[in-house]
């Protein structure tokens, strides 16, 4: 790994990484609206940013002077996986230069993928176009995730942990799971979906795991309106 890659890891560790996404049919959907979220995230301590498409991406970068995990969230008709799914997505993001480029790397014999090759397939020729990009990779369970650390991840993520077929219904965060990856995978793990409180997020960080990526806690008003309002009702 390059120096630059390293000091990429380097000044993620042990911190808080900050999801902040809202797709069209959610308010806060807004290039110029997630910049200032991004930016308050760096002012309270945030380590990194984690954002969704080109646009959003550029306009955080205007303010934010943080390693960003950049996604692309793409619905291709007929298939599953919608995380950075192909080539395009990949090419954009690598052209607009975000720190980590995350992709799903769900078990492709269970989730369709658009480009209709399998997950190998596809981050060997990813991989082999860009030998010097950070790629993180968002997976559901274990088997999963030491796959992607196998087949050459930098860094493995439990994004999709509870959001699959075969996952629904688990509680978040699973601490079994993080400590069997931290255990286990050889590589910077990166803890990420269901953390609602800081002490979560302690407890989590205390396993070990590179880094924590947290979003609706933080960056989802609407949703952090509803748990607030059920625990009233």
């Amino acid at each position: 790994m390059n120096k630059m890659n390293q000091a990429i890891l380097e000044q993620v560790k042990g911190g808080l990484i900050v999801s902040c996404q809202a797709l069209k049919t959610e308010p806060l959907h807004s290039s110029y609206i997630m910049s200032r979220m991004a930016y308050a995230a760096m002012l309270g301590g945030a380590v990194g940013i984690r954002a969704n498409t080109v646009e959003d991406i550029t306009e955080i970068k205007k303010t934010v002077d943080l390693p960003i995990i950049g996604i692309i969230k793409q619905d291709y008709e007929g298939y599953d996986v919608y995380i950075t799914p192909t080539m395009k997505e990949i090419d954009a993001l690598a052209e607009c230069g975000v720190s980590v480029i995350a992709l799903d790397a769900t078990d492709s014999s269970k989730r369709s993928r658009p480009d209709g090759r399998s997950l190998d397939d596809s981050f060997g020729d990813i991989r082999k176009k860009y030998p010097d990009q950070l790629f993180m990779a968002d997976c559901s369970n274990y088997e999963e995730a030491m796959h992607a650390a196998e087949i050459g991840f930098d860094l493995i993520g439990t994004t999709m942990h509870g959001y699959t077929e075969y996952t629904k219904g688990v509680t978040l965060p699973d601490m079994d799971l993080i400590k069997s990856l931290v255990r286990d995978s050889k590589k910077p793990v990166v803890a990420e979906g269901g953390i609602w409180t800081p002490e979560q997020l302690k407890g989590v960080l205390d396993t070990g795991v590179w880094t924590v990526v947290i979003g609706g806690a933080i960056t989802r008003p609407l949703e952090i309106t509803k748990r607030f309002v059920a625990a009233i009702q």
